[in-house]
């Protein structure tokens, strides 16, 4: 089972190593670990996606209330939290197969950002689940390229930390 973890921390050189050190040292799977600036330039957002049961889940977020730049540190899931990925797909396909692919994106709600006589690129922001679905369902095309974007992940509601 996967798990989001949103943490609120001082914007320092090293913060982002000294976590993934952390939690690789206490041998944690880490699925990915997205980060950047909040609007206050001294402060960054990081979502970190963790694999393995709850005790896992719990023990990961008290190792990293532990560090010293951290400031807050939350458990997000889809009843509290919206959680997007994005994803930069190259497909090689023939004149023939254009159409199927430029039909599918419409339905998925994809942009196309770049397109060539041989290959066709798609954009995606959607929930993990979505573009899982979107990668499933383009698997039967030859996939030239592929770069997928970690996690992010904010609470819903007017709390901000």
């Amino acid at each position: 089972m996967k798990h989001t973890i949103s943490l609120v921390m001082e914007n320092k050189p090293g913060v982002l190593s000294r976590i993934s050190v952390l939690l690789a040292r206490r041998g944690f799977n880490i699925d990915s670990i997205t980060a950047g600036p909040t609007s206050n330039h001294e402060i960054t957002r990081m979502t970190v996606v963790v694999e393995g049961d709850e005790y896992v889940a719990e023990e990961a977020v008290k190792q990293l209330e532990k560090l010293m730049d951290v400031v807050n540190v939350k458990r997000l899931d889809d009843l509290n939290a919206m959680r997007r990925e994005l994803i930069l797909i190259k497909i090689r396909l023939s004149k023939e197969q254009r159409g199927e692919i430029i039909d599918l994106a419409k339905i998925m709600d994809c942009e196309i950002v770049d397109i060539s006589p041989t290959t066709l690129m798609l954009e995606h922001s959607d929930r993990p689940e979505q573009i899982d679905l979107l990668v499933e369902l383009l698997a039967g095309y030859e996939i030239a390229a592929m770069a997928r974007g970690g996690a992010i992940a904010l609470q819903k509601g007017e709390e901000t930390e």
